[in-house]
């Protein structure tokens, strides 16, 4: 408020100066006649009216343009929630190369101006800078190229190592379908309510994907009305909660498993060939495109990405992949979803009952792959069990969701790494995730 106290005074101190001289203007030339001096008298005091009348509605206007008078409740309830990501990334480590993006983003997308004024400001307003650079989200151009990143840095040894760990990150997919049929309960409509459980897989580039596809605001529906668009709320919550899995997961593994299950052994994955590195993507794309030829765009990008890595003779096209070009889309990506929580838009009933859903889904999913771990255990012999912590992994959010493993299984027993075993169900919830997006594109476009 000083800067614009400041703003306004100089305005005034300008105006009152220019004014001065117009009237020592006119005194000098009022001494040759009397009578002219009286016309020039009223005639500038007419001027001078109209003048501070046009500065009055000149600040008048500069006000109305500004972010001061176009502020809103939700306006500062959204910076508010940029600045905390920003501060969780900062305080807590969680996730910075997403809550950072995103947080600057939501505080650029809520910087209050005026609407419909031809600014061209918004992300929602045809022709801004935003909207074109929204355009990769609204027409999943993004996530595929993420997936590119995330293959080429994928090592899928411990996966090819213990398949049957795959079967986890499988299961973890069942808060996806279980949050489809709540969201449909609650009155979504199938396709939004596809997109919202997708938010269970813990997959944030998976969840802009098929909410681009499904819950575009674009789609229209049999009965002829529109899908919402709700890409923004969706993508925040699939990203927030990938940010908290620290803080959402060990409370869920603790309460599932017992002291004694913490402190299982698994064996020592054994070491894979490079021939079963370089067919292990060659044959995953060619399986999972067959079974969900949806899900290609992720998959087809994903193994790709991987087959780069591992074929040793296209080093520069991975060391890209994996650095330059994931970190480039990832800032844009971050900061357009941010912008996208745009108040007007974004404070809305759905927006709340989708980041209640995607809480549900995630546990779910965390619960699911536990669950399926110890099931699994009933028919494995004593030396060959599975830690059920390793069953959390199975949710998508690599290495983030692994990590939390290894320190739960630490906590339990200092000396029992289980990092690489729980990086194989957590490959596989990639996978998984893509897979049950596909499923749910085929079905619900």
């Amino acid at each position: 408020m000083k800067r614009l106290f400041t703003i306004i005074g100089i305005i005034a101190i300008l105006f009152y100066i220019s004014t001065a001289f117009i009237n020592v203007d006119k005194q000098e030339n009022s001494n040759n006649e009397k009578e002219t001096t009286e016309v020039v008298s009223e005639k500038s005091s007419t001027q001078d009216t109209q003048s501070e009348s046009a500065a009055r509605k000149g600040i008048s206007r500069f006000f109305d343009y500004s972010g001061f008078r176009n502020a809103t409740p939700g306006h500062l309830l959204m910076l508010l929630v940029g600045l905390f990501f920003i501060f969780l990334a900062i305080k807590y480590d969680y996730e910075p190369l997403l809550l950072i993006p995103i947080g600057v983003g939501i505080l650029i997308g809520n910087i209050p101006f005026m609407l419909n004024a031809g600014l061209k400001l918004g992300i929602y307003e045809e022709g801004s800078v935003m909207s074109y650079l929204y355009f990769g989200v609204t027409q999943g151009i993004y996530p595929p190229l993420i997936f590119l990143g995330i293959g080429a840095m994928t090592d899928f040894s411990s996966l090819i190592s213990n398949p049957r760990l795959m079967l986890l990150g499988a299961a973890a997919q069942v808060g996806i379908f279980l949050t489809f049929l709540g969201a449909l309960i609650l009155g979504f409509r199938a396709p939004e309510a596809g997109a919202i459980g997708i938010i269970g897989g813990a997959d944030g580039p998976t969840a802009i994907f098929l909410s681009s596809k499904l819950a575009n605001g674009i789609n229209i529906l049999p009965d002829g009305t529109t899908v919402k668009n709700l890409i923004g709320p969706i993508a925040i919550a699939a990203y927030s909660y990938m940010a908290l899995v620290p803080v959402i997961q060990p409370p869920i593994m603790k309460l599932l498993t017992t002291k004694k299950e913490r402190i299982i052994r698994m064996k020592p994955p054994r070491t894979v060939s490079k021939l079963e590195k370089m067919l292990f993507p060659i044959i995953g794309l060619l399986l999972t495109a067959f079974i969900s030829p949806s899900s290609l765009p992720l998959l087809g990008m994903l193994f790709f990405g991987n087959i780069l890595k591992e074929s040793g003779v296209t080093k520069r096209l991975a060391d890209t992949a994996r650095t330059s070009l994931i970190d480039i889309v990832t800032i844009i990506l971050g900061l357009t979803i941010g912008a996208s929580t745009q108040a007007d838009v974004f404070l809305t009933e759905q927006s709340m009952l989708i980041f209640i859903l995607g809480a549900i889904s995630f546990m779910i999913a965390t619960a699911g792959g536990i669950i399926f771990a110890k099931v699994m255990n009933l028919f494995l012999a004593n030396d060959n069990k599975i830690n059920p912590l390793v069953g959390a992994a199975g949710v998508s959010a690599v290495p983030d969701s692994a990590r939390v493993v290894q320190n739960e299984g630490l906590k339990a027993d200092p000396s029992n790494h289980l990092l690489m075993h729980a990086m194989a169900p957590n490959v596989a919830g990639v996978i998984g995730s893509a897979v049950a997006a596909g499923i749910l594109l085929s079905f619900l476009l």
